[in-house]
């Protein structure tokens, strides 16, 4: 494959994207646990529940440094290797990272930094109250970063101005609300609380075998499974959410994601597997469900799904459409006040498919001279490969049907049996630890490698939006990021085995003083010394 700006660059930011995300759903789910776990230990004072959140508020402190420190990165990538996305529609992409900076990332960090250190100086609920309110800083910054990225998906609450050439915010309202935004935020977040649930599980699991730290091990597993099995199943809920608006926002996504070359009449069958050819355009030996799909994606049994190929049919209209807006938007540029309200009246009815012009621009250095040719290869141009997002998008639904039938079994068994589980299903637990990072990119690779070739889906092609910048930096810059990222997460999973290695700590003075006051409390109950005879 041939190297350029665009490739590279695409690169460069996907791999600094999936190594920060393998830090960020751990944090936002243990941050939950732990709030749980404290809530616990403040309403019982049992010194166990204590031991629990300082142990896992540990692994919790460690997974958030490396968060913080993948993720400064990837803001400051925007100027670097994206500067003219960054001027194209910084106006708009800028406000929730600002936000998200200003407010939820300093609200998040503060109250880290009392949680560790004030153990000894706030009061218990004090304390309970900034564990909770990290939590909700970690939750409310994936929030509006979210938002941000749901805007690329489905660009509302802004418009195109030919004065400046640039995208400018009509709604802040519309772009805080965006249905694709939101749909994300809850499904991403609930990825996040069952990957901790997971860890949680598989740790716990492995501390059962050998026989270590049973009490805490056993408590932790019995809040993971309860946690992690309705995380689980708000997962896969919410992910239909996701698919439901895919079906107006982002058809082409959908249709890719499910093999789709033709429009399938209603009600439209789900593809269970299948061989996707993209060049015959047709799927080889395809197992479909019948009616699963038309039920998923548009919630009715009489409405048709449109197909890859009428979709790139539409495309080729927009783009021609996108011709003639951006010969108005030429004589705009060069006329400014000067316009006649006729060009104006034109670019305003042909503007919304701007974008689909701006493809030719990867083969043409002025749209309007594109050939015939070129115009049919820009439409084809908006088909993403098929068969990655095909398997990608089935591999992160198996898991997630997989993580409710895990969380389900050890919910039964913590709660309704006997709190003692099977060694194959303990060995499982450790086993499927790294399952959950693996749905998360998943996801985020058909959120994202689906969305091609836009940066801003409709609005803004991904050939046009990276800096001007030379194959030789970006290589350089790319082994480099490789390099400290690999570094950094090795130093992660080594501080984390080892921590977890080394097990928790117990509290002697706070386990004396539980002792002492749980004594008094059955010594005045019934006048008896609890502790004078062992078999009691």
């Amino acid at each position: 494959m041939e190297l350029d700006i665009v490739e590279l660059s695409r690169l460069q930011f996907a791999m600094t994207a999936m190594y920060h995300f393998l830090f960020v759903p751990l944090t936002l789910g243990l941050s939950i646990l732990i709030a749980i776990m404290e809530t616990v230990y403040v309403m019982t004072g049992r010194p166990i529940w204590r031991q629990m959140t300082k142990f896992w508020g540990t692994l919790f402190g460690i997974n958030f440094v490396l968060g913080v420190a993948t993720g400064i990165t990837m803001e400051f990538q925007f100027g670097m290797n994206w500067s003219y996305y960054s001027h194209y529609v910084g106006d708009v992409f800028g406000a929730p990272l600002a936000i998200e900076g200003l407010m939820a990332f300093f609200l998040e960090a503060t109250f880290v930094g009392l949680w560790f250190f004030g153990w000894d100086k706030l009061s218990r609920v004090a304390h309970m109250v900034v564990g909770w309110l990290v939590a909700i800083g970690s939750n409310f910054s994936a929030l509006w970063i979210l938002i941000a990225n749901g805007w690329m998906q489905n660009p509302v609450g802004a418009e195109f101005n030919p004065m400046t050439m640039r995208m400018e915010m009509t709604s802040f309202f519309d772009v805080m609300f965006n249905e694709v935004a939101q749909a994300k935020f809850v499904h991403t977040v609930s990825a996040g609380y069952v990957t901790a649930s997971v860890f949680v599980l598989g740790v716990s699991a492995w501390y059962l075998l050998k026989g270590r730290h049973i009490e805490l091990a056993r408590r932790s597993m019995t809040v993971a499974s309860s946690f992690g099995l309705a995380a689980a199943l708000s997962v896969v809920l919410l992910g239909d959410e996701s698919g439901y608006s895919a079906t107006h926002t982002q058809r082409m996504k959908l249709a890719a994601m499910e093999g789709m070359w033709h429009t399938e009449e209603a009600p439209a069958p789900f593809t269970l597997v299948a061989l996707p050819d993209q060049e015959a355009r047709e799927n080889h030996y395809a197992i479909k469900i019948p009616y699963a799909m038309g039920l998923i994606a548009t919630r009715s049994l009489n409405k048709p799904i449109p197909g890859i190929n009428d979709l790139v049919a539409e495309s080729e209209e927009r783009i021609r459409s996108g011709l003639i807006a951006y010969d108005a938007l030429m004589t705009i540029r060069d006329a400014r006040e000067n316009t006649a309200p006729a060009v104006l009246e034109t670019f305003e009815e042909h503007g919304g498919d701007l974008g689909y012009a701006l493809l030719l621009k990867r083969y043409v250095e002025d749209p309007r001279e594109a050939t015939e040719t070129q115009i049919v290869q820009a439409a084809n141009d908006t088909v993403p490969t098929v068969w990655p997002l095909f398997w990608s998008f089935r591999i992160m639904v198996g898991l997630g049907f997989g993580f409710i039938g895990v969380m389900a079994y050890f919910f039964v068994r913590s709660n309704f049996g006997s709190r003692s589980y099977p060694r194959w299903a303990l060995w499982a637990a450790v086993a499927i630890i790294p399952t959950p990072w693996i749905a998360a990119e998943m996801g985020w690779f058909v959120a994202e490698y689906g969305r091609q070739p836009w940066t801003v889906d409709g609005v803004l092609p991904t050939a046009l939006s990276v800096s001007h910048l030379s194959v030789t930096s970006l290589l350089l810059t790319l082994a480099g990021f490789i390099t400290f990222y690999t570094v950094l997460f090795v130093i992660e999973m080594g501080l984390m085995l080892k921590f977890i290695g080394k097990g928790p700590v117990q509290d002697v003075e706070e386990t004396e003083k539980w002792r002492i006051r749980h004594e008094h409390r059955l010594r005045t109950h019934d006048g008896r010394d609890p502790f004078a005879n062992p078999a009691e």
